[in-house]
């Protein structure tokens, strides 16, 4: 099963890192550079998981990504994992609010983020 994942991050040194931490298996990898271009590709693409960076420039942060791709039918069943600096309970709850699947604070090791991608890939086989 080829895993569909969308990286949204305005750093490009993290997207190329977190791209490079799961290029393996049967995947097929996305980016976006900022929170509107990352709804329209989540719309476009429709991502079996979204990699989201909570604190991005531009209209949309990610917290305000994630709930409206949890609140758009068309995207129903796609995860997002919150990746942020913001590691705070008012941030994890804030997230939690925003119906993110998994919030990893960076800097987070690789084989963490792995296991989460694995985790909820697990989650859409079951």
């Amino acid at each position: 099963m080829t895993r569909k994942i969308l990286i949204v991050e305005d750093q490009a040194d993290l997207r190329k890192l977190v791209r490079m931490t799961l290029e393996y298996g049967d995947v097929e990898i996305h980016e976006a550079a900022d929170g509107q271009s990352g709804l329209h590709k989540a719309r476009e693409l429709r991502p079996d998981i979204v990699l989201l960076d909570v604190m991005m420039p531009g209209e949309l942060d990610g917290f305000q990504v994630c709930e409206r791709i949890k609140s758009d039918k068309l995207l129903a069943g796609v995860h997002v994992v919150l990746l942020t600096a913001r590691g705070q309970q008012t941030d994890l709850d804030q997230g939690a609010r925003a119906g993110c699947d998994a919030y990893l604070v960076k800097p987070f090791s690789p084989l963490e983020l792995i296991d989460k991608v694995d985790e909820l890939t697990r989650r859409m086989v079951a």
